[in-house]
């Protein structure tokens, strides 16, 4: 708890007006709504069958979803860790606007449906770039939750095991019922790679 605490309090801590804007603007679900619409857009353009990607857009709707549910739905209201923001025994956090959100933090939603939405992408769009920016958009949903005193560093990596590992799950049933199998997707067979090369 302490470090948990005094990781939070340090992020809180180092600000200014205009990471407070920033920050406050990356935590927003409002300002990524674009985002969503060019990752559709994207697997659209990468798929083009229909219901490959109807199947793919309601894996990512699972994901994200199940990712909600799981932080918000069931484990805050289980494990009832005040938000930094509520929690008396730390230093007053320094509020931004005003925010306090929820009661209960634990774990942390933003983690876990940015990860599950970027993760999942990834393993679907294949492309180094394409992967380096979700990974800082979710980078950056994570630090703006910390900055803005929402959840403890703990709260932060709960969620993102959980966005893990549901992408994960999605991506398999994807692959198992839904994806198309090029030479792209296919690992080489162990028999191929010992096999002797020309005649003996």
């Amino acid at each position: 708890m302490n470090l948990d605490a005094d990781i939070l309090l340090w992020i809180n801590g180092h600000g200014n007006a205009w990471l407070d804007g920033f920050m406050w603007t990356v935590s927003r679900s409002k300002t990524w709504i674009w985002l969503y619409v060019v990752l559709v857009g994207l697997v659209i353009y990468k798929f083009r069958n229909w219901k490959t990607v109807l199947l793919i857009l309601l894996a990512f709707g699972a994901a994200i979803g199940l990712s909600d549910f799981t932080t918000s739905g069931i484990l805050k209201p289980l494990v009832c860790r005040l938000r930094p923001t509520h929690e008396p025994a730390i230093d007053p956090i320094r509020l931004v606007h005003g925010y306090m959100g929820g009661l209960y933090g634990f774990c942390s939603s933003h983690a876990a449906n940015t990860m599950s939405c970027g993760l999942l992408f990834s393993l679907l769009y294949r492309k180094k770039t394409a992967t380096a920016c979700l990974m800082t958009w979710v980078a950056l949903n994570c630090y703006s939750r910390m900055y803005l005193g929402a959840h403890y560093p703990g709260d932060i990596l709960a969620g993102l095991l959980i966005g893990s590992c549901y992408a994960l799950l999605a991506y398999w049933a994807l692959r198992r019922w839904a994806l198309p199998k090029p030479a792209s997707y296919d690992l080489p067979h162990v028999a191929d790679a010992v096999a002797p090369q020309g005649g003996s």
